[in-house]
């Protein structure tokens, strides 16, 4: 019978980021973005079915009972958090575990532009981090709290499924809400969120239109709030917040996202050069007077020229963050390449040649 204990210490010891464990194979780590089987034998029914009655509380065993699924931490003893989710597959018990750093990691430990710590101190909007699954959306979301916890005076409530990262009071005082330990749902939580004298609101994700029609009464207050996303870029996000809502009210939302969205950063995790780890990518939206105009006017298909033509404000495509990373010998020209929105006209910015496109797409 494997020991989960032993499995979790096994993880740290190869700096594994994630567990996997799934009836009829090997336990599997995720170690710098790439899967590695183990030399444990392969997993019995009872054995998975024994580590998740052991890492799950009553409250957890009956939701998964009830849903097939479940989000949760798991804290172990000595050996630090894990994010973790079981579910079901084939009607066998399957889990997934995610090592959480108690240690919140600092803009530079992470490789995230200075201009997220300006992104981080605004006084009101709404501040989405983006990108796919496992992508550190999570992570670069509180870096960019702890920053203002050491640097401001504020009130920081956080609403998340599970909580990952805790929060010390440093400058700030911070109260974080786990779904289903603290509060019923994300609904009931930002329903009563602004009578707790909140300056600044974290959503773990933003899921459906309750949740984003909240965070938008929350920044027209004048209040800061911080969500995830699930996109592959920047200007997608907009489209994707708008596909929360039915055809008649987007207009609607829209307008007010223009007036109210501060940024949007999205992120791709690349594979140093030297083979150790990774390292982020990130593509950044500023919602200066461009941009808020091409939001206003539905011109979604010209914020990717908007983003490209305006370094100076702090914006950055995903290719020109792929070039300076390459330009600084962090990575390789074939990830960078791998990793690009567009490989061809990267290739060319690696030879020196750069197009005014952009700019011509914003002038028509």
């Amino acid at each position: 019978m494997i020991d989960i204990k032993a499995l979790l210490s096994d993880m740290i010891l190869r700096k594994a980021s994630d567990l996997h464990l799934k009836v009829g194979s090997v336990p599997v780590f995720r170690i710098d973005s790439k899967l590695q089987p183990t030399d444990y034998d392969p997993l019995a029914p009872e054995d998975v079915e024994k580590i998740a009655s052991e890492i799950m509380s009553t409250y957890h065993r009956e939701r998964f009972q009830s849903h097939n699924e479940v989000d949760f931490a798991y804290e172990a003893e000595g050996l630090g958090r894990f994010r973790t989710n079981i579910f079901r597959q084939r009607g066998f018990v399957g889990i997934v575990m995610r090592m959480v750093k108690m240690d919140i990691p600092s803009f530079e430990e992470l490789g995230l532009p200075p201009i997220l710590k300006k992104i981080a101190m605004s006084e009101r909007g709404i501040i989405l981090a983006t990108g796919t699954t496992s992508c550190g959306k999570s992570t670069t979301i509180s870096a960019m709290v702890d920053y203002i916890n050491q640097n401001k005076r504020v009130h920081i409530i956080t609403v998340e499924d599970p909580i990952e990262y805790l929060h010390r009071d440093k400058k700030s005082i911070i109260n974080q809400r786990e779904v289903g330990i603290d509060t019923e749902s994300f609904h009931g939580a930002l329903k009563r969120v602004m009578r707790q004298d909140p300056d600044l609101i974290v959503i773990g994700e933003m899921r459906d239109s309750e949740s984003f029609m909240a965070a938008l009464a929350s920044a027209d207050t004048g209040h800061v709030v911080f969500s995830t996303l699930h996109t592959t870029d920047t200007a997608q996000a907009v489209g994707r917040i708008l596909e929360f809502f039915p055809l008649e009210e987007r207009d609607q939302v829209r307008q007010q996202l223009s007036a109210t969205l501060r940024a949007v950063i999205c992120q791709r995790l690349v594979p140093r050069a030297s083979g150790e780890g990774v390292t982020p990518a990130v593509e950044i939206l500023i919602n200066n007077l461009t941009v808020q105009k091409l939001i206003h006017e539905n011109k979604m298909l010209k914020l990717h020229a908007a983003v490209e033509t305006a370094r100076e404000d702090g914006m950055q495509t995903f290719n020109q963050s792929l070039l300076d990373l390459y330009n600084s010998k962090l990575i390789t020209k074939e990830e960078a390449f791998a990793h690009a929105t567009n490989p061809d006209a990267l290739k060319m910015n690696m030879q020196g040649i750069f197009l005014d496109e952009a700019k011509r797409i914003l002038a028509t």
